[in-house]
């Protein structure tokens, strides 16, 4: 059971100062890094969308994102990918984890199947890295097809969202059952 030793693992090295170090990067990231990132994608992008910020598209729709690029945002997009995108997984990936993880100790009993949550994060990751390399495979392709990695991105790009936007529900969840159990112990 690999899973239940990983998911174990981070419920072991998860403390406060763990998950206050995570709240704080990815603060860092999102005030200073993010804005700076959005900004250059959307203008490469030329207001064309990114596979990375929808939710669904269709191979002939990033085809059609790929076209509008032109070869210099294509390129651009491809260097983003490997190099910003890159790291906000970790970043994202450590913070939710993190606080699913410190929450979750509070929240669940120990046998709890429920614990397994605070794998969602990492999921979510390994699909954010699958979509970001088959959608740059399209980009570095364009204008010839790759109709394998055409049709990937879109499928990782929408089970990259269910496990990323699931952990920010989770967190969420958890944090309000937290505090539920807190105000019924004191009273």
């Amino acid at each position: 059971m690999m899973l239940k030793y990983i998911s174990n693992l981070f419920y072991r090295i998860s403390n406060t100062w763990l998950a206050a170090i995570s709240f704080l990067i990815f603060l860092i990231f999102m005030a200073l890094v993010l804005p700076q990132q959005s900004a250059s994608a959307e203008t490469y992008s030329g207001g064309a969308g990114s596979p990375d910020t929808s939710l669904f598209y269709t191979p002939n729709e990033l085809y059609s994102m790929a076209e509008s690029y032109g070869a210099s945002g294509r390129l651009a997009y491809i260097n983003a990918r490997f190099t910003f995108d890159l790291i906000f997984p970790f970043v994202y990936g450590f913070f939710l984890t993190a606080l699913i993880s410190w929450l979750g100790k509070r929240v669940f009993q120990q046998t709890s199947r429920l614990k397994f949550i605070n794998l969602f994060p990492p999921i979510g990751m390994i699909f954010d890295f699958l979509e970001n390399i088959s959608a740059s495979i399209v980009m570095a392709q364009y204008p010839s097809s790759a109709d394998l990695a055409a049709s990937l991105a879109p499928a990782f790009t929408f089970i990259k969202w269910i496990f990323v936007g699931g952990s920010f529900a989770l967190l969420f969840g958890l944090s309000i059952s937290l505090i539920i159990m807190k105000i019924k112990k004191e009273r």
